[in-house]
């Protein structure tokens, strides 16, 4: 009988909740909250039927107490994400005119449908509880893992002697496997059963792969995400000191080890990086072309103006949306692509769900070193090499990756309310 009034109490406060999500979890906190209640009143002596009725009755009107909760716990939206990445993703239209792309039917087309795949991406995953993912960390993990053995075994064309898959206009690159990577370690952070070899192996397979395609530039990314999370996990400082230390020291004696079978072509990039003006014919040219044309965009940029940019719409596509728009213009896209990194480092502190601090950490630890690389790559600060410029650059695999990066903030944020407790 008193389960039966339990159940009439929970389900008259869940009709009020709109939210199916949201209906669960309050079902669930209040079948705890009232054997909590219910266990507190035995002990005082009260039967198991008084116990529960009077746990029932300190809950108050179940129709008011729904109500304030589907107030407290409605799936909510971050506008100012939503507003970003719609900005963002406007934006990088731009290049494609002053470069006179957009006459190309091609080019529009597949532009429209690398946005149009990319908001799709952040909206649908947005849809789906983070939750859910934090048990399928070895799954993704597999995935990932799968799909640089497919690039590698079954490539059908090469771009710069890198094996990729292409289907029509779409292209999967090992960029492909990061997101996998991303879920898997958030899972494997959260895991307290995580030992330090099982670290070491699972950390370096996907490394030795990526060698092995090759792709520097993705090792860099799948590398700073892993280190940053590291920091976050539930693994002790001396630990987190330990694995930190040791990994560097062993990158720093295998590259003194493999050092000479550096190729030359490999050490003449480092050089010219280092004095690009002695190789200004070769390896030098490129630098040296970015700066003389950063110094001519003046803050109004040359609209009217034609000149050669190397990798204008992707790798380099800072420099022509600011030679042919101006300084103005490149540092308000600067800073609404800087705005991504302090939103969701603003929304970190509201998330007491570890799993969910570890998705936003690793996020932004992503997308930060993209943008950090490719901007500061302008600039000189960085040696130059295949980075893209989030959501900028054209390119279907970085859209996707970074919508992916945004899709899962905007789940975590949505369903703040609803984990909140620290585990």
């Amino acid at each position: 009988m008193t389960n039966n009034k339990k159940q009439i109490f929970l389900n008259e406060v869940t009709d009020q909740i709109k939210s199916k999500e949201a209906k669960l979890y309050v079902a669930d906190e209040l079948n705890y909250h009232l054997k909590e209640a219910k266990r507190s009143w035995t002990e005082k002596g009260l039967t198991e039927i008084e116990a529960e009725e009077k746990a029932i009755k300190q809950m108050g009107s179940p129709t008011k107490l729904g109500i304030q909760l589907n107030k407290l716990h409605r799936p909510k939206l971050d506008w100012w994400l939503v507003l970003l990445l719609a900005a963002a993703l406007g934006l990088s239209f731009l290049p494609m005119f002053s470069l006179g792309y957009m006459d190309d039917k091609h080019f529009l087309v597949y532009k429209i449908l690398i946005v149009l795949i990319g908001v799709t991406a952040a909206v649908g995953i947005m849809l789906i509880d983070y939750r859910k993912w934090q048990q399928l960390g070895w799954l993704f993990y597999l995935v990932g893992v799968l799909v640089q053995i497919i690039l590698m075994i079954f490539p059908n064309t090469m771009i710069n002697g890198i094996p990729l898959l292409k289907f029509g206009p779409v292209t999967i690159e090992s960029l492909m496997a990061l997101p996998f990577f991303y879920l898997a370690w958030a899972s494997f952070f959260h895991n307290e059963k995580l030992k330090i070899w099982h670290f070491l192996v699972l950390f370096l397979f996907p490394i030795l792969l990526f060698l092995a395609l090759p792709s520097i530039s993705t090792i860099y990314l799948y590398f700073v995400m892993v280190f940053v999370m590291l920091w976050w996990s539930k693994f002790s400082k001396k630990v987190k000191w330990l694995i930190t230390t040791g990994t560097f020291s062993s990158i720093l004696l295998t590259g003194i080890i493999f050092s000479p079978f550096i190729k030359p072509y490999q050490v003449v990039r480092l050089l010219a990086f280092l004095n690009p003006e002695k190789y200004s014919h070769g390896a030098g040219f490129t630098i040296l072309k970015i700066h003389e044309l950063m110094s001519k965009a003046g803050w109004f940029g040359n609209s009217m103006t034609k000149d050669f940019i190397p990798e204008a719409h992707t790798n380099f596509v800072f420099v022509s949306f600011t030679y042919y728009y101006g300084w103005l213009f490149g540092f308000l896209l600067v800073m609404i692509l800087l705005l991504f990194a302090a939103r969701m480092i603003a929304i970190q502190p509201k998330i007491k769900d570890l799993y969910g601090k570890l998705l936003l950490i690793g996020g932004v630890a992503l997308y930060g070193v993209q943008l950090v690389s490719n901007i500061g790559m302008t600039f000189g600060f960085f040696p130059v090499t295949s980075m893209s410029l989030p959501f900028i650059s054209y390119g279907l695999m970085p859209t996707v990756l970074n919508a992916i990066i945004i899709g899962v903030v905007l789940s975590v944020y949505r369903r703040k309310d609803f984990y909140s407790y620290v585990n």
